[in-house]
């Protein structure tokens, strides 16, 4: 982890808020009644996860070609999509996928493959990887995808091209030493400690799209004129209203017809914030496919329209993200696990997901997920125990200090919902709590600096665990002074959460790797480094004459030739948490 001043500087405010932007985000929940009935239905039980896939597929036919797509997003992209300097949350992930690819992306058994890249291979000790690209590959401008370029983008992303500067990938990619073009099609990756789980870096939630050289190199525009491979090619940009792409009919992935994907012949994105307002727009067929991460509307507007044969729809926790109350361990309360432990032990998860979700959510017991190779049954996760509670509370109180905290939040109104009701819960614990809901941006400043004291957070999308070294990791060491991690917002310095991040890079062997994550899964939950709550669930919902969610399976090394259907290692992911392929949506016609 490169080192970093305590105090932020102004440049690095700016850094730091651009990796915010992306992972502090409001815990996005539904709502119903105090007092909703306890141990109501899952999302399996109504056919609403990953396992039952799209509903309707199954009666849709052979797909189409032309018609429009115009997608409805729950927000626009402020920073605009130069990537390395990009701040992409769900929304802008999308937009990306539309116009640009990754050289890997994730398959339905959790491992990383080649998608711009033709193959990836690694020296024995992990520490050197060549990416072997796919030959014929345009760009939109009609440049070829070369190793040259590919090296460039690597190079903007960490922080060492020239004219661009880097946001969330300077942390992310600071374990590359250095990137070579070894001639027009192979990359060499040089690592500074064995990267094990390198490949899934080259995919990092979507956001690592290969740009074009001109758009690279672009002053003015890098921004507001992306070029890229992908399988829709940008038309225009008016911010807060659409995003405009038309299909690329020179993509290099070819579909069963014996022509390029994609299906549709252009694409709309329209960003719609509030989410009844987006659901009304998928009823009345002002756009015709959307997203939400709201599980009361999933589990009850949207799952009766689905029902009625209005709608089709995906939902899936798969890889999903984790609902938590971000606590700082820099201050007071939090810097005292009893504090920590109190307020996990105040608060009934179970309960609360009865009252903001129906029920319908996986409740949480750690930061990771059930379909995590970090995922254990018994994390050791304070469970419900008032009580234990405001003995906690009690003993803290003994030593002269004050049990009371400020927990800040979003203006939304769900988000004021719940932190209304862990309010309410630690306050019956003998804690006092002050509500402070603030812009998005206010929140970002209190973060970087450290001065906030619990905030509610969704973070933390599965994959790869390795994914988590840059937020959780404490910071680095030089000529013995400690400059900590400043996006590793709860602010902890844990010296066995930093060898067991550093012992899972390395480790190549899968059995110890997943002993060690699982290790680190306990100590995250024991230590109470985030008050848990549950995965949050996305739904991607079609208008009823529109399907291929999940897209057709992966390329193989021979992008020209459809991919077998039964081919195992080749089978998208089933998670939405950070988008989904758009390159096999189609309109019935």
């Amino acid at each position: 982890m490169r080192s970093r001043p305590l105090a932020p500087s102004r440049r690095t405010t700016a850094l730091v808020a651009g990796v915010l932007a992306v992972s502090l985000l409001a815990a996005g929940c539904g709502g119903t009644k105090e007092g909703a009935k306890k141990g109501g239905e899952k999302l399996a039980d109504k056919e609403l996860d990953a396992a039952a896939g799209e509903s309707g597929l199954a009666k849709a036919g052979e797909p189409k070609r032309g018609g429009k797509l115009v997608y409805g997003l729950e927000a626009d992209t402020g920073g605009g999509f130069c990537l390395s300097e990009g701040q992409l949350a769900i929304s802008g992930m999308m937009v990306v996928r539309a116009v640009y690819d990754t050289l890997t992306v994730p398959n339905s058994k959790g491992d990383y493959v080649p998608y711009l890249a033709k193959a990836i291979t690694h020296n024995d000790d992990y520490t050197e990887w060549n990416i072997e690209l796919r030959d014929g590959v345009k760009f939109h401008d009609g440049s070829p995808l070369t190793a040259q370029v590919v090296k460039n983008n690597l190079d903007a992303y960490r922080g060492v091209y020239p004219g661009r500067s880097s946001l969330l990938f300077l942390f992310v990619l600071a374990n590359i030493d250095k990137v070579d073009a070894v001639d027009d099609l192979d990359v060499k990756v040089t690592t500074k400690k064995p990267w094990v789980a390198f490949p899934s870096y080259l995919y990092s939630s979507s956001r690592l799209g290969i740009m074009a050289q001109a758009q690279l190199d672009s002053k003015d525009d890098c921004a507001t004129k992306p070029i890229g491979t992908g399988p829709f090619v940008f038309q225009s940009w008016t911010p807060n209203q659409k995003f405009d792409a038309k299909r690329n009919p020179d993509y290099w992935q070819i579909a069963p017809d014996g022509k390029p994907y994609p299906y549709a012949d252009s694409i709309e994105f329209r960003p719609i914030v509030d989410g009844t307002v987006r659901d009304n727009a998928l009823e009345s067929g002002d756009v015709n496919i959307a997203h939400t991460s709201d599980a009361k509307d999933i589990g009850t507007k949207l799952l009766d329209l689905r029902d009625a044969g209005k709608l089709n729809m995906m939902v899936s926790e798969a890889e999903g993200e984790v609902t938590f109350t971000q606590l700082n361990h820099t201050k007071a309360p939090f810097d005292d696990l009893r504090m920590r432990q109190a307020l996990a032990k105040a608060v009934d998860n179970d309960a609360l997901n009865q009252v903001m979700n129906n029920g319908l959510p996986t409740v949480a017991i750690g930061p990771f997920a059930p379909d995590s190779v970090a995922y254990v049954k018994d994390t050791g996760f304070p469970t419900y125990d008032l009580a234990g509670a405001k003995e906690l509370v009690a003993a803290y109180e003994k030593d002269g200090k004050k049990a009371e905290f400020t927990l800040e939040g979003t203006t939304d109104a769900s988000t004021k919902r719940l932190a209304e009701l862990i309010q309410q819960r630690a306050e019956a614990a003998g804690m006092t709590v002050k509500i402070v809901l603030r812009d998005q941006a206010a929140l970002i400043n209190d973060a970087i600096g450290k001065k906030y004291q619990a905030a509610l957070f969704r973070n933390f999308p599965g994959g790869d665990p390795d994914s988590n070294y840059v937020w959780w990791y404490s910071g680095t060491t030089t000529d013995g002074k400690f400059s900590p991690n400043l996006v590793n917002f709860a602010g902890f310095r844990d010296d066995e959460v930093d060898k067991l991040l550093d012992e899972g890079r390395s480790e190549p062997d899968p059995a110890k790797r997943k002993a060690i994550y699982q290790d680190l899964n306990k100590r995250m939950a024991t230590q109470v480094h985030g008050a848990w709550s549950w995965y949050t669930p996305w739904a991607v919902v079609e208008g009823a004459d529109v399907h291929g969610i999940l897209g057709p399976p992966l390329p193989g090394p021979d992008a020209s030739k459809p991919t077998a259907d039964d081919d195992a290692d080749l089978q998208p992911s089933r998670g939405l948490a950070t988008g989904h392929s758009l390159l096999g949506l189609w309109v019935a016609r």
